[in-house]
């Protein structure tokens, strides 16, 4: 099976845009342990913008231009020792793509990006896709890795996308505002009811929420590949996907 999985900033940091070294230890020993399955996976990862304010020592997110691309530049680096470090612990060898919407929206380009990213598969290489935020200002402002996260899957004609973020998936309201709040465990349909459930951004280091997610949902859906979003604190989740068990919320695939 062929799997995307998006990294939230959340997942893989504190608040305060320091790695949480705990859980991204067990995270890439779990992907680790998928690929050596036979699951192909591609990650979009998220938190260089994050993890380049713990490092620069920002007491917050900045909203100035070249203070978010210095960040992006710095965390790049570090996210990506890092990443390359714990799979190298098993084995696996990992390479970085980093593209603008241009990428995917040229012909030519497009089709340079999935000709490289299919070879990187066919060596056993574990992908690792982020935004070119240190030159693509658009992105930074407009998009977001959800919406990235989708648009690869579909262009490289995934099987699933998994999101991983900081909530458990999809609810009836916002779970931090109402205890009636439930889970929505599956959806086959983007109803204007499904729709209105999309709230404003999510963490204070992040650029995601529900709205993007469902913007993602809408694109794989299309395209025939089905989408998860589960708690990204919770790693073994991707046991019990890849089992064919239930977790968080499914989008399915029009067929």
């Amino acid at each position: 099976m062929r799997t995307v999985i998006k990294i939230g900033t959340s997942t893989l940091a504190y608040a305060g845009g320091h790695l949480n070294i705990r859980r991204v230890e067990l995270l890439c020993k779990i992907i680790s342990d998928l690929k050596n399955s036979g699951m192909e996976v591609i990650l979009v990862s998220s938190g260089a913008i994050g993890m380049g304010c713990g490092k620069l020592k920002f007491s917050s997110r900045p909203s100035d231009m070249p203070s978010k691309q210095a960040a992006a530049a710095v965390g790049q680096c570090e996210l990506m020792y890092v990443y390359d470090k714990l799979f190298s612990e098993y084995n696996h060898t990992v390479a970085q793509m980093l593209i603008t919407a241009s990428d995917v929206e040229n012909e030519d380009r497009r089709r340079n990006f999935t000709n490289t990213l299919n070879r990187l598969l066919e060596l056993g290489v574990i992908p690792i896709i982020n935004e070119n935020d240190t030159i693509a200002t658009d992105e930074i402002v407009i998009g977001d890795n959800d919406t990235l996260a989708a648009t690869v899957s579909s262009n490289i004609k995934a099987d699933l996308l998994l999101l991983l973020s900081d909530i458990d998936g999809l609810y009836t309201a916002d779970p931090h505002k109402s205890k009636d709040a439930k889970l929505i465990h599956e959806v086959r349909e983007l109803t204007d009811e499904i729709l209105s459930l999309g709230g404003g951004a999510g963490s204070s280091l992040g650029s995601g929420g529900m709205k993007t997610k469902l913007d993602a949902a809408a694109i794989c859906m299309k395209s025939g590949c089905d989408m998860v979003i589960i708690n990204g604190s919770k790693p073994e989740l991707l046991y019990r996907i890849a089992d064919g068990e239930a977790a968080g919320t499914r989008f399915f695939a029009v067929k």
